[in-house]
């Protein structure tokens, strides 16, 4: 009887020894991912300052870059029009607003605000680096190695999204919202906020979708994504991708639409392919296990 109640002591210490353990583990892990925070906000804070040191290049060539006539996208698409004989309504000549500021300490906050989503920009691909420091040891060894691309491939796709948006949806956007008019009795006098609030909305935005290769191969890893799910929801895929590209790039043409919608196709396509990699070297695992 003795026996019996000493050894249920026994146990009863080991388990919460256990517990203790798994405790103190996850409060370690916590330590861990706060130093791996504090160091990509540092990251960020630097890129932050260095966009605000030269801010006058930022502000003049990068964040007014889609008013002016002369952007790269304007003159492709007169390029563009001219040798195919299309519209004279594709070729920008003219974007007509004015931009203001109405606050004391409007232009302040601008340059605050801009040079901070320059800094999460630039400090990013440093940012998924310390994501993958934190994730990899928790990883088996064919895990590690098929993951092993995670920082430089979502560090792609996200640049890729970045200019497909700054050059691409940005400018078609801002284009058709300023010359759109409901009378002429009425002037565009957009504030400064409402323009960078456009611009980075449809620039960040655009990079952030285009991680949905990255998001699928983590759920098909998880499993709760398959290939065969993605192709049979192909249909319903292709209506969400045009409707999203129709409120996007809120032009009235087709083309501008399918533009838009091009890519995203793309990589619907590519997810797929990436799901059924992940489908089938788990089934290849499986089945070495039996």
């Amino acid at each position: 009887m003795a026996d019996t109640k000493g050894k249920r002591l026994l146990d009863s210490i080991k388990k919460k020894g256990q517990n203790l353990e798994a405790e103190m583990s996850f409060f370690d892990h916590l330590e861990v991912l706060r130093w791996h925070l504090i160091r990509s906000c540092v990251a960020i804070v630097i890129f932050t300052g260095l966009a605000f040191a030269y801010y006058d290049f930022i502000f003049d060539k990068i964040i007014l870059g889609p008013k002016s006539p002369s952007f790269w996208t304007y003159r492709m698409m007169c390029q563009i029009a001219e040798r195919f004989h299309l519209s004279d309504d594709y070729c920008i000549r003219k974007i007509d607003f004015n931009i203001i500021n109405t606050e004391m300490a409007g232009q302040f906050t601008l340059q605050m605000n801009s040079s901070l989503l320059a800094g999460l920009v630039l400090g990013f691909p440093y940012l998924l680096y310390e994501i993958w420091r934190f994730v990899k040891p928790g990883l088996t060894d064919k895990e590690r190695t098929s993951a092993s691309g995670f920082v430089f491939y979502a560090t792609l796709l996200f640049i890729l999204g970045i200019l497909f948006g700054y050059f691409i949806i940005a400018p078609l956007s801002i284009t058709f919202l300023a010359n759109y008019t409901v009378s002429d009795i009425i002037q565009n006098q957009i504030t400064i906020d409402s323009y960078l609030s456009s611009v980075a909305t449809l620039t960040l935005g655009t990079g952030i979708v285009f991680e949905l290769p990255i998001l699928i191969f983590i759920l098909s890893k998880m499993g709760v994504m398959t290939p065969r799910f993605m192709r049979a929801s192909r249909r319903y895929a292709t209506v969400i991708i045009l409707i999203i590209a129709a409120i996007i790039t809120p032009t009235p043409d087709i083309l501008t639409m399918l533009t838009v919608s091009f890519p995203l196709f793309i990589l619907y396509e590519v997810s797929i392919m990436i799901s059924a990699r992940v489908e089938k070297r788990r089934e290849k695992a499986l089945l070495s296990r039996d």
